[in-house]
């Protein structure tokens, strides 16, 4: 099975970017669709972005469109979550996952990072 290991989280100020990482080893993740889930204080765990297996296809929760970009290197092993434009609602610990079904459905997402937090101040 595909282990994940998430990095590149840390305390920034409102309108900095950050970029995760999310190295996998075990297994190849061209198997797999990717994601980036997050889970805030007192919230429960939300799906930010997907990314199918080729690259060719994302999905981004409404809230991030337009500041977040999923990508991915399958060369590497590693998929990126570039956040931009950061805001303080984006507080949460980030979690990477892989999915060997569809990158959009949810349910599919059964191997999980640790996390990396993120943390944003006003």
């Amino acid at each position: 099975q595909v282990q994940l290991v998430e990095s590149g989280g840390g305390l920034v100020q409102a309108g900095d970017s950050l970029r995760l990482s999310c190295a996998a080893s075990g297994r190849t993740i061209s198997n797999y669709a990717m994601g980036w889930f997050r889970q805030g204080p007192g919230k429960e765990r939300e799906f930010v972005a997907g990314i199918n297996r080729s690259g060719g296809s994302t999905y981004y929760r409404e809230s991030v469109k337009g500041r977040f970009t999923i990508s991915r290197d399958n060369g590497k092993n590693t998929v990126y979550l570039q956040m931009n434009t950061l805001k303080p609602e984006d507080t949460a610990v980030y979690y990477c996952a892989a999915s060997p079904g569809s990158y959009y459905s949810i349910p599919g997402y059964g191997y999980w990072g640790k996390g990396t937090l993120v943390t944003v101040s006003s």
